[in-house]
């Protein structure tokens, strides 16, 4: 009877590890409502997709993402090198080998000096309507997409497996923890159980 008494918090342990085991499969399990006479079970994540897809669909639309941002970007000292690197390329390009092949007779006329000239000038423009044209084009993307619709929509479209694929792929360590948890909580519950019996 005593040998059996000692095996308490390891039965405990057993139990809590088991109970938690359980209440996480239970959280994707069953994916389909299953009806008991008086009342359902589903698991919560499939029962609440909608209402996930929805919330989270709020959060990456107000907190992760913002066309603010993306028009910072484009705006960025940055960004504006990398465009003036790209238009010097595309503007010597055009002068050098496109004019030649498209209207040869006005290339034979133009020097190097003269090139130049129009290369500047051509280039002055774009940087003057440049910041119009970025600023007209992010609040186009922000007035015609809507972040939170099209991550809402992207989420209840998951089948359940997916989503349950997806979530454990970011929670992986913390269910894992969970389980190892109810195990330990488990060992401590019965190691008081033992030391009550003791003391009776």
């Amino acid at each position: 009877m005593n040998m059996f008494l000692y095996t308490i918090p390891i039965i405990s342990a057993l139990i809590g590890w088991i109970t938690n085991y359980i209440a996480i499969k239970m959280l994707f399990h069953p994916k389909k409502k299953i009806n008991f006479f008086i009342f359902s079970i589903q698991g919560i994540f499939p029962k609440r997709q909608h209402i996930l897809a929805s919330r989270l669909g709020n959060v990456v639309a107000t907190e992760l993402f913002s066309f603010s941002d993306i028009k910072d970007r484009f705006t960025s000292t940055e960004t504006a090198h990398e465009i003036n690197t790209i238009l010097d390329e595309k503007l010597e390009d055009f002068l050098e080998n496109k004019l030649k092949s498209t209207m040869p007779m006005l290339s034979m006329f133009m020097n190097d000096d003269m090139k130049k000239k129009i290369k500047n000038t051509l280039h002055e423009e774009f940087q003057n309507i440049l910041p119009e044209i970025l600023n007209q084009f992010s609040e186009k993307l922000e007035n015609d997409i809507d972040v939170e619709e099209i991550v809402a929509n992207k989420v209840n479209a998951f089948s359940s497996d997916k989503l349950e694929q997806i979530l454990y792929s970011i929670m992986k360590k913390e269910f894992r923890f969970i389980e190892v948890l109810g195990g330990v909580l488990g060992f401590i519950i019965g190691v008081i159980q033992l030391l009550i019996i003791h003391i009776q």
